[in-house]
């Protein structure tokens, strides 16, 4: 690990320290377990996890509709 400085309110830092006592956890631990929890929403997203999200997304389209089609529509275009 390394070691990094931060500047905190005075707010901040007791409510750290606050949470800290009641959950046992040193306040190191919580902040780390806060920047990544903030670093996971900002992550890169694998393949497989966009594809499941988009899944049936064109379900309602005409069974003729294929990726194939769409590429072979682009491919007019240009």
């Amino acid at each position: 690990m390394l070691r990094t400085q931060v500047y905190l309110t005075e707010y901040e830092k007791k409510a750290l320290s606050a949470i800290s006592a009641k959950s046992g956890k040193k306040q190191s631990e919580l902040i780390r377990e806060a920047i990544d929890n903030f670093i996971s929403k900002f992550r890169c997203e694998k393949r497989e996890d966009i594809f499941d999200r988009l899944s049936g997304m064109w379900a309602d389209r005409d069974e003729s509709f294929t990726a194939e089609s769409l590429r072979n529509e682009w491919d007019r275009k240009m």
